[in-house]
């Protein structure tokens, strides 16, 4: 008996609905996402048990390397442009536009007002960022006070202060940080710290 031979048909699949999806997560991601931005100086940050988050925007960012140099940034790409204006305003220091248009993509300052044109047409391009000399904060000259104060003046939005220091870093400096917010009335801050796993119950091993 002879067998029956059935036509066989290829079976079309219509991936266009789906092609769609994907390029519209995608889209959606690409425009979506906030990227970190790049850090200023690389710290070894002492570790805490602590696992309060920083908000993803609207922070504030003071970072102390191991040698003491200060770093001063904020992640409000529109507060930096009007923020380099007033503090080269309140310096007399004069700016152009691409000079300006540079500190606005920089994500951090970590140069004196008087450096600052140098370091923002490239002058102090071959310089090392850990050797940067950082921004003043000593107490006959504490530019520090003058970015937050402006920086905080200029934001709709009060942006949240933090702290990363080096574990290697002079206490006295960053207690010098610390005097220079309590005088502008900023006493609640965060120090960002590497996460530490918390001691267990009935481990002595830790005091």
């Amino acid at each position: 008996m002879s067998k029956l031979h059935f036509p066989r048909k290829s079976i079309v699949l219509d991936m266009t609905a789906m092609c769609d999806v994907a390029f519209l997560l995608l889209t959606f991601f690409m425009l979506a996402t906030q990227f970190k931005p790049d850090e200023p100086v690389v710290v070894d940050t002492p570790s805490s048990v602590s696992e309060i988050k920083l908000p993803e925007s609207d922070v504030l960012l003071i970072t102390i390397n191991e040698a003491g140099a200060v770093f001063f940034g904020i992640d409000n790409q529109r507060t930096r442009a009007e923020l380099v204006t007033a503090m080269a305003d309140k310096y007399q220091v004069s700016l152009t536009e691409d000079e300006k248009h540079v500190f606005e993509l920089t994500s951090a300052i970590g140069v004196p007002m008087g450096n600052l044109k140098e370091f923002l047409s490239g002058g102090l391009g071959e310089v090392r960022t850990e050797d940067l000399p950082g921004v003043p904060v000593d107490s006959t000259q504490n530019e520090l006070r003058d970015w937050i104060d402006l920086s905080r003046r200029l934001n709709d939005q009060v942006p949240r202060v933090a702290i990363k220091g080096d574990i290697d870093v002079d206490y006295g400096r960053v207690k010098r940080v610390i005097a220079t917010l309590q005088q502008l009335n900023i006493n609640r801050f965060n120090l960002i710290t590497t996460l530490e796993a918390p001691p267990e119950a009935g481990d002595s091993s830790r005091s």
